[in-house]
Parts: C-alpha cells; structure tokens; sequence
C-alpha cells in the first residue's frame, strides 16, 4: 500500500492529529473492514474463526506498531523491536475481550502504551491524541521509559527482567476467575528464576492457572542472540512441558513465509497479505487455545515465534532501542512508518474495537483500577513483657503474624530459609507451610499460607507483588540472604509510591543478623544489605524499623499494618534478649524516631544512637564504665531512623498517601543533644546519616566492617571494633579527654 504525509482532513478521526503518515485503504477492507467485530454493547469478538476477526486483529496489530515506531522516533529514544514481535498476539488477547495484561519486559513499554492510547486509557492523564503520545513520551509525568505503577490500565511495574510472572501469579491468586497474561522475553526466560518461580507456584497452588505466561520467542535480547534462540520448536515445547506445564500453544511465523526468509525466525508483516492474515487467524486461534486451556485449570503457556523488530525499523538486536540518529527523518524509520500507515478510516476501525474491548479502557476496567477488599483484623493479641525479662523479638511478633493470617485468608508469609529457623516457628504451626505432602510434624499442608520456596527472589516477588494487587502479606528472611529478593521488592516500593489507589504496605521481617551468626561465618553475615535501605528511605516511602526488643517490636508490626503504599522492614533477632521498652516508647519512637532507654548523670554528656538490639549489650556496659568515671551517657535506640532525616532530605511530599513527618530541632536535641554524639550499629553506618547530617556535637560512629566465623556475637561485635572499652576510649576522645 502507498503512504501519503496527509489525508483529506475531514476524513482524519481528532485522535489521529500527530500521525505523520497514513495509507491507503488495505485490501480486502470493503469485505472485512466495514463494521467493527466487537459489536456495540459487547466485549470481544464472536467468532475467532470469523475471516474478518483476523482481518481487524491485523490492522490493530499494524497500528500498534506505527504507534510504536512514530511514538519512540518522535524522541528518537526508547525501545520498539521486542514488543512488534508480538503485536499479532497482543491484539488477539485484545479483541478477545482481555486487558489484565502484564509484562516481564520493560522494553515492552512503549507497545503497552499504544495499546492504552488506542483504548483511551491514557486519557485519564490528558494524552487525547498521537501528538500528545509523542511529547509526552519519556518525560517527566508522562509516559516513563519502563512501565510504572503511574500509567492508568497498566497493573504492573517492569524494569529488571525475571519479575513479571510473580505479578500475574498473585493477581491471578486473588481474582481466580479472571485470566491475567504475562508476555516474557527470551532474554528473560534464559534467567532460571522465571520458570522455578512459576514451578513452585504450580506446585503450591496447583489449581491457580489462570495466569498465562505468553513467550515472545524472537531470537534475540538486548545486545546479541538470545541463549534460546538455538531450540527447535519441539525442544522449546519439551523445555516448558518439563517444567510441569500441561499445555504449550506456538506459533510459529516461519509456518506461514512465502517470502523464503532466511533462519528459524522471520518477519511476517514482509509475507504476502494473504498469508499475513493467515498467520493472524492462527495467532487469533492460538491465542484463544490457551486462554480456553488456562482458564480451565489446566497450566499453560502460549508462545510467539517471529523475528525481533518485525515491523519496524530493523531486526534483531538492532531492533531492540533507538539511537540519536533515529529520528522522524532518519531514511530507515521513515520508511517503516510509510510500510505500517493505516487509512484514517482503519484508524478509526481499530480504535471502536480497542474502545469496546474488556467493557471498556482498561484504565476503568482492570482490576488494578480498584481497592481490593479487605477484611477488618480484630485488636491483636499483644503481650507486654516486664522490663528486663528476656524474650526472643521475632517469636513474640509471630504469635501477631498468626492472628492476622486467621482474620486474612488471603494473608500469606513467605521464607526461604524456614521460619522455624527465624523464631517464628509459631507462623507455621498456626498458618502452616503450603506443601502437597501433609504432615503434622513439619507443620505443612496443601491448604496452608506460608510459602516457602528457596528462592528469595520468589518469596519476596510473591509476597511484594500480592501487596501491590491489594493482599496483605509478610516476607521473612535471613538478613544475609535478603538482598536475593530486594531488587523486586525495592520495584514495588516505587511502584506504590506512584499509584493512584492504596493498598497495604509491603511489609518484612528480617531475622538472624550478622551477630548471631558467628559460628556460620561469613556466609552469613552481610549487614551490609541495612545501606540499602538507607538509600531507600530517601524515597519518602520506606520505613527501616529496629525493635529493640519483644515489646518493640509487636508494636513495629502494629503499626506497619495500619499503612497504606509503603515498604517497611522490621530487622529483629531471634535470640532471647532483655526487654528494654514498653510499648508507649516505642509507638513514641515511630513517631520521633528513637526513644531514651537509660540516662546516666555525669559531667558532660555522651549520647549513644544505637540501631539494633545486640549492639545495646556493649554500649550499656560501656555506660557503666563511664558513670564510674563520673562521666553521663544517654543511650537512644534508634527504631524509626526515616523520622530523624530533615523534610528536604527525602522524596516524601511526591508519594502516593505521603507521610511527612519528621522530629524537629527541638525534639532532635532533647534526645539526641549532649556533649558528645556515638553513633552504634552492628550493620551498616549510612543508617545513621541523619544524625551526622543534624547533629552540632563532636560525633564518630561504630559500625559493621567485615565477616568473621567466631563463637559469639561478643566475639564478632570486638572483630568489628564494637566494644565497651572502645567506645569508652572514643567517647573520651570526643569530650576532649
């Protein structure tokens, strides 16, 4: 078909104002083209064995990618290839009525947003026509370079590759008649994560397989071949059936070429038209098969094979992003656009059906769009110990785990490393631990809410991704081992920064600290992780929390249950320690931060901000000394350190249901002012920036260095400097002495 740079204006729908090109009317649109397949008041197409359903599943598929092409060109930035790849299958879940659509693949952003443009989701942001789509394209409050909890219709955030199918897994575990797709890359499928985390799932829910992973198998990633590219058809199919999926749909374009295109993979909008819409109708059939198959409790995987960049300015790899020189004059994105221009009356074909689809824009329609439902936790069961009493922290907190799993049946904890090992051994005989195997020993059955996969990555991927849907839930780990599972749960705390519903925070428990691990060695020891979240909580949204001890911390969780939109770690150990605080000191310190446990008269005063609950053992003992010198000491614990940072020093005034408190000048100084300021931690020092940047005193820190195997915590803590001598001989120091 020709492509002219206008049409008669008359003819040109308002939403059309920014093409660059348009095209002749396609062939065949006289007998295909004339009425909409998604007839007025319903939500999908009739028949998919219906010509003109595949007819109008191809232009939707082409007007995809023009907006793709036209959209990234416009700032010669952003990533068309992997997504054109797919656009026959993303039209077909289209047209078929489906738009809980979510995506594994960051790059496949800009196609995501022409969908929503097509339907009128992004209306909802003032995007009304293609030329608002291009100029608001990668800026700021506009349509960001990766998809994001901000845009409306999209239910997922995607950046790091490997994340996606832990939000379509919980989605489809909270709403079990719905169906939720999941397109994949074959970059990411060579990540083992996606398919174990997906293997486990299955296994734990065996009856929740209305999520549908959609494999965009184009031979190619970001900068070479794809280490998948090398499988034939069936060895692709055999590679999923061995990971215990029961039904694999492919497609394959390669099928249907009558262009004797070189290679296993190739390019179907070069066939000739008629076998381009035979390629459709079998994409259109095969994407209905597995939707049918998935939906009917039967574990199913729905795959696309066809070159990387089909459709667009180039292949493979050279398709995956844009380079400066990609602009709207560039020889080769002129003439993908002039290839894939559409007549302004197929434009406004495509739009009646994208608009008719699902009920409507997926910004009004898919279930991310709501709040989901709670139900009210009763008052919890807290236990205040007396003063001094030794008790383990993370037990205590587990009996409150327990009440809300029993009050929340959608409630889930997820562990890696077993909860018994953490101290909250409580959890799994309460809720027990999803197996297929019942066993009263191992406190495990198919009908439990602990999920325990050994995959960090999969422990907090689900546990994030069901809060981000609307679940409460609690990831527990190790702290040595948490950083495996941060980088999704750090792309959720984002995401909720941005969205424009609440759902319950994220919420975390981490256990068995560096200091209780001496004997394990350094394998187990990497406080480290505590810088980030120091980093995090200048997002405005994250709260780090250090219970000092059993009180504390059932007050900790109290409280994180109560909020909406943030990420919240409790770091807590799971040795039996001395009850140090009551509970109104600690609901005093998530208000202001710390809270005064011990002040010690003397001439001059130091002050001591310890974060943590072992690193008090050595500084109390380091007070005693200094009072027999007739020197005072103030020992603060710093539970709540995001309140001790200035307004200025976060993000928070930019966040969804922002929380803008901080302790002022008056309330720092009166617990933190003194004569001199050591700040403690058994983990990482940037914890305590805020007292560095605030504090007027001579100040030094005490903290984590390196691992060791030792046999006691006293051990590691004098491995690490962290002494009552030594903080009595640097407390000197500061008062001059």
């Amino acid at each position: 078909m020709t492509a002219t740079p206008t049409a008669p204006s008359a003819a040109i729908p308002a939403f059309c104002e920014g093409i660059q090109y348009f095209g002749d009317r396609p062939p065949l649109f006289d007998q295909y083209g004339q009425t909409p397949v998604i007839a007025s008041g319903h939500t999908a197409i009739a028949d998919v064995t219906d010509r003109a359903a595949a007819y109008q599943t191809l232009l939707t598929a082409d007007a995809l990618r023009y907006l793709i092409l036209q959209m990234t060109a416009s700032k010669a930035s952003g990533h068309p290839g992997g997504f054109a790849s797919q656009a026959e299958i993303y039209a077909a879940l289209t047209l078929l009525g489906y738009k809980n659509i979510i995506t594994e693949v960051g790059h496949h952003a800009p196609g995501f947003y022409a969908a929503m443009f097509l339907d009128r989701s992004l209306e909802a942001m003032g995007i009304y026509t293609v030329q608002h789509l291009r100029d608001r394209f990668r800026e700021m409050h506009g349509l960001l370079g990766h998809l994001s909890g901000y845009i409306p219709g999209l239910l997922n955030p995607a950046g790091p590759l490997g994340q996606g199918q832990h939000f379509a897994m919980a989605a489809a575990l909270l709403h079990r008649d719905i169906l939720f797709p999941v397109t994949i890359g074959d970059g990411g499928i060579g990540e083992p994560y996606v398919m174990s985390s997906m293997a486990h799932f299955h296994t734990a829910f065996p009856g929740v397989t209305n999520f549908l992973p959609i494999l965009v198998w184009n031979g190619y990633s970001q900068e070479h071949h794809s280490m998948v590219s090398t499988k034939s058809d069936d060895e692709m199919m055999a590679y999923w059936t061995g990971n215990g999926f029961e039904e694999v749909v492919l497609v394959d374009a390669k099928d249907f070429d009558d262009q004797n295109q070189p290679g296993p993979f190739v390019d179907s909008t070069r066939f000739s038209f008629e076998q381009r819409l035979a390629f459709t109708q079998a994409a259109l059939v095969a994407t209905d098969e597995a939707i049918r198959s998935a939906l009917s409790g039967t574990l199913t995987v729905l795959i696309i094979k066809q070159l990387k960049g089909a459709g667009v300015h180039a292949y493979g790899s050279k398709s995956h992003n844009l380079y400066a020189h990609h602009t709207l004059d560039n020889p080769d994105i002129v003439n993908a656009l002039k290839a894939r221009a559409l007549h302004p009356d197929a434009w406004q074909l495509v739009r009646t059906n994208c608009e008719r689809a699902h009920g409507g824009p997926a910004a009004q329609t898919v279930v991310t769009e709501f709040e989901y439902p709670l139900p009210p936790i009763p008052t919890l069961p807290l236990s205040e110990y007396a003063i001094g009493a030794k008790q383990v922290a993370t037990t205590a907190m587990g009996q409150l785990v327990a009440h809300v799993g029993q009050a929340d049946p959608n409630f889930l904890v997820t562990n890696a490393d077993g909860n018994e090992a953490s101290g909250i051994a409580n959890i799994n005989q309460a809720l027990k631990v999803i197996h297929p195997t019942p066993d009263e020993l191992y406190n495990q059955g198919p009908t439990g809410q602990v999920y325990e996969p050994l995959s960090e990555d999969a422990c907090a991927g689900l546990a994030a991704g069901l809060a981000l849907m609307g679940a409460r839930t609690l990831w527990c780990s190790y702290e040595s081992f948490a950083i495996n599972g941060l980088p999704i749960w750090q792309t959720v705390t984002q995401a909720m920064a941005e969205l424009r519903r609440a759902t319950p925070s994220t919420i975390t428990l981490f256990t068995a600290g560096a200091l209780e691990q001496g004997r394990n060695g350094w394998t187990h020891q990497r406080p480290e992780i505590e810088n980030y979240f120091a980093a995090m909580l200048r997002n405005g949204n994250v709260f780090a929390l250090f219970p000092p001890d059993a009180n504390s911390i059932q007050v900790c969780y109290e409280w994180a249950l109560t909020t909406c939109n943030k990420g919240i770690t409790i770091t807590a150990s799971k040795s039996p320690l001395p009850v140090r605080t009551t509970f109104e000191q600690t609901r005093e310190a998530l208000r202001h931060g710390g809270v005064t446990l011990q002040e010690l008269p003397g001439k001059g005063t130091i002050v001591f901000a310890v974060v943590g609950d072992m690193p008090l053992i050595p500084v109390y003992a380091a007070a005693e000394q200094l009072q027999i010198q007739g020197i005072g000491s103030r020992i603060v614990s710093v539970i709540n350190p995001r309140r001790l940072y200035r307004p200025q020093d976060t993000g928070w005034e930019t966040c969804s249901f922002p929380d803008g408190e901080f302790l002022d000048d008056v309330g720092f100084d009166r617990l933190f002012g003194g004569d001199g300021l050591l700040g403690v931690t058994g983990g990482a020092s940037a914890l305590l920036e805020p007292l560095l940047l605030r504090s007027r005193a001579p100040r030094d820190v005490f903290a984590w260095r390196r691992g060791e195997t030792t046999a006691s915590a006293d051990q590691l803590m004098a491995f690490n400097g962290i002494t009552p001598d030594a903080l009595v001989q640097r407390a000197m120091t500061l008062l001059g002495g």
